[in-house]
């Protein structure tokens, strides 16, 4: 039985079926955009909450933010964590 099974997985190897299975796999993604002009976003995520570009914070959460930045915490992660928490 062991050498059919291994006689079997040789076959399907030597026709491909594994790879051409892959190669649909591949050729179905969608192409990335190409032209140069588009920019990528300044996204952060820290907390499960994510900020694209500059963050708008009140006066309670710039002040978490700068209480944070002194203990030690990057500003832009301070910025997300205290806009999400703030």
């Amino acid at each position: 039985m062991k050498r059919v099974i291994t006689a079997a997985v040789i076959a399907i190897a030597a026709t491909g079926v594994g790879a051409g299975a892959a190669g649909a796999a591949q050729t179905s993604r969608p192409s990335q955009p190409s032209q140069p002009s588009q920019q990528r976003q300044d996204c952060r995520t820290y907390s499960s909450t994510t900020v694209c570009g500059k963050v708008q914070l009140d006066q309670k959460q710039q002040a978490c933010a700068t209480s944070m930045v002194q203990q030690g915490m990057t500003q832009r992660r301070a910025e997300v964590e205290c806009h999400a928490f703030g």
